[in-house]
C-alpha cells in the first residue's frame, strides 16, 4: 500500500515521459513563436543640420559667380535660367570653398565638409537624447558619390570613440533613396539583433562634386544640391516604445535598372573636355513617374483600404474590356491611408509630377517645396528635413501614418511607411527653429537680370 502511494505521489510529480514530451515540445513552440515574432522598430529621434547663415548662396551671387567661372555666356544664361525656377530662396546653402572666386576643390576640403555635416547632426542627436556613443550597436552611413577610405562610417567610429565591435556600413552610389535604403538595411539588422540601437547618418557633399564644364545635363546639379545631412537613431528595444516617436510600418523599394533608359537616367560620367560631372537626363520626370507606379503597385496592397483597391483594380480590368475607348485608370485616395507625406524634394518639376500623379491636395506637398525653397534639394537628408518640417508646424499626432517617397539614380523609388506613436511637440532645436512661422510662402519664379 506504501509503495502505491509513493508510485501516485511521483507520477504527480514527475509526469509520465510522454506527457513530459508533450510539454516540452509546447513551451518549445512558444518559444520558437515568440522569437520569430517580428520585433517592432522604433524611430527614436533624428536631427537634421542647419547650416550657418554664412554659407548661404543668394540667387544673385549664383549668377555673378556663374559669370566670373570662366563658363561661356550659353552656359551662364542656363544656369541663371534653371535656377530662376528651381523654387530656391535667398537661404539655401553650399560649401564656403565653392561660393570663393575662384573655386578651390581638393580631398580635404571635401572631408571637412562631410565631417562638418555628419559630426554637427550625430552630436545633436545624442545630446538631444542623452545618447552615449559607445551604446551604438549599428552604424550605417550613406552618401551617393563621396566615398573616401577610410570610409565615412570609419569617420564616424573614430570621432566618437565607438566600441570596436559595433556593426559599421557605408552606402554610396545609392542616389537620393539611399536614406530610406540605409532604414530598410537598419530594420534587418535590428530584428536579427534584437534590443539594439542603431544610427543612420544621410549626407552629400558638394566639394569635388561641384561641375565645372560646359555641358548643359551635367551643370543642372550646381543648380540643384544644396548642402545638407541628418542623423536618424533607431532602435529595436521593447522598452523604447514609450519614448519613440515612430513605429516602423513597411518598407517598399524599386528599382528598374534593368531598363537602360531608367539606368542612365542620372549618370556619373565625363564631359568632351574630361571634366566629370552627373549627367541629369530630360527623362528623369518620366521614368520616376514609371518607377514610382510600380512602388505603388506593391505599397498599395498594404496600405490603402479595401475599397480603394477594388475600385482601382476594377478600373483595369475596364480599361482592358473598352481599350481604344477613353477609360482612365483609377487613382486611389491616397489620403485614406497617409496624414502626411515626404517627397523627395529633388526638384519643383519632380514634386508638381508626384503630386499630380498622385491627386494630392497642395497641403500634402507642402513640406516638400518650402524643404527645396529653404535648404535646396540635400539629396537622401530631404525627407528628413519635411518630416522636421511637419514636427515644427504641430501637425504630427498620435496614430497619424506618414509615407516618406525617395527617387534615385538607378533608377530607384524607395518608401517608408511609419505611425506616430505620440503627440510631437514642436522643438525649438530643430533645422527650422525661428523660423517655422514663415512659412508657407508662395514660390513664384525668380526674375535673373
Amino acid at each position: 500500500m506504501l509503495t502505491q502511494h509513493v508510485s501516485t505521489i511521483i507520477d504527480l510529480i514527475f509526469p509520465s515521459s510522454h506527457h513530459f514530451a508533450l510539454v516540452l515540445v509546447a513551451g518549445l513552440a512558444i518559444l520558437y513563436f515568440a522569437y520569430r515574432r517580428k520585433a517592432p522598430i522604433y524611430l527614436i529621434d533624428f536631427t537634421c543640420y542647419r547650416p550657418p547663415s554664412s554659407h548661404r548662396l543668394p540667387i544673385a551671387m549664383f549668377e555673378e559667380n556663374s559669370v566670373l567661372d570662366d563658363l561661356d555666356p550659353e552656359s551662364v544664361a542656363f544656369q541663371c535660367k534653371i535656377i530662376a525656377k528651381s523654387g530656391f530662396s535667398e537661404e539655401t546653402a553650399i560649401t564656403p570653398s565653392l561660393a570663393q572666386i575662384p573655386k578651390v576643390k581638393s580631398l580635404a576640403l571635401a572631408l571637412d565638409e562631410v565631417e562638418t555635416i555628419m559630426c554637427s547632426a550625430i552630436s545633436d542627436l545624442f545630446w538631444r537624447n542623452n545618447i552615449n556613443p559607445k551604446s551604438i550597436d549599428i552604424l550605417i552611413t550613406n552618401s551617393c558619390v563621396f566615398c573616401p577610405t577610410p570610409s565615412l562610417s570609419a569617420m564616424v567610429v573614430n570621432k566618437f570613440k565607438m566600441r570596436s565591435n559595433i556593426m559599421s556600413f557605408n552606402l554610396s552610389g545609392m542616389g537620393c533613396s539611399a536614406g530610406i535604403i540605409s532604414v530598410s538595411l537598419a530594420k534587418d539588422l535590428l530584428r536579427v539583433h534584437r534590443g539594439s540601437l542603431a544610427l543612420i547618418v544621410s549626407s552629400e557633399t558638394l566639394n569635388l562634386n561641384w561641375y565645372t564644364g560646359k555641358v548643359h545635363s551635367m551643370l543642372l546639379t550646381n543648380c540643384l544640391f544644396r548642402m545638407g545631412g541628418a542623423a536618424i537613431l533607431m532602435s529595436s528595444k521593447v522598452n523604447d516604445k514609450h519614448k519613440a516617436k515612430y513605429e516602423l510600418q513597411h518598407i517598399v523599394r524599386t528599382i528598374n535598372a534593368k531598363d537602360d533608359q531608367a539606368h542612365r537616367c542620372v549618370y556619373q560620367d565625363v564631359d568632351p573636355e574630361n571634366k566629370e560631372g552627373i549627367a541629369i537626363s530630360k527623362d528623369v520626370v518620366h521614368v520616376a513617374g514609371d518607377t514610382l507606379k510600380k512602388n505603388i503597385a506593391s505599397l498599395g496592397p498594404l496600405v490603402l483600404p479595401l475599397r480603394e483597391q477594388f475600385l482601382y483594380v476594377i478600373s483595369i480590368i475596364c480599361c482592358k474590356v473598352l481599350y481604344g475607348r477613353r477609360s482612365g485608370i483609377y487613382t486611389p485616395n491616397f489620403n485614406l491611408a497617409f496624414e502626411h507625406f515626404c517627397i523627395h524634394s529633388g526638384g519643383r518639376s519632380v514634386i508638381n509630377a508626384i503630386e499630380r500623379s498622385l491627386r494630392l491636395r497642395k497641403q500634402d506637398v507642402e513640406a516638400s517645396n518650402m524643404t527645396l525653397y529653404r535648404f535646396g534639394n540635400t539629396s537622401s537628408s530631404s525627407i528628413w528635413y519635411e518630416l522636421s518640417y511637419t514636427e515644427a508646424k504641430g501637425r504630427m499626432k498620435r496614430g497619424d501614418r506618414v509615407w516618406q517617397i525617395a527617387i534615385g539614380s538607378g533608377f530607384k523609388c524607395s518608401s517608408a511607411v511609419w505611425k506616430c506613436l505620440q503627440d510631437v511637440t514642436p522643438d525649438n532645436g530643430s533645422a527650422w527653429r525661428d523660423t517655422i512661422n514663415m512659412y508657407p510662402v508662395q514660390v513664384t519664379d525668380m526674375k535673373i537680370s
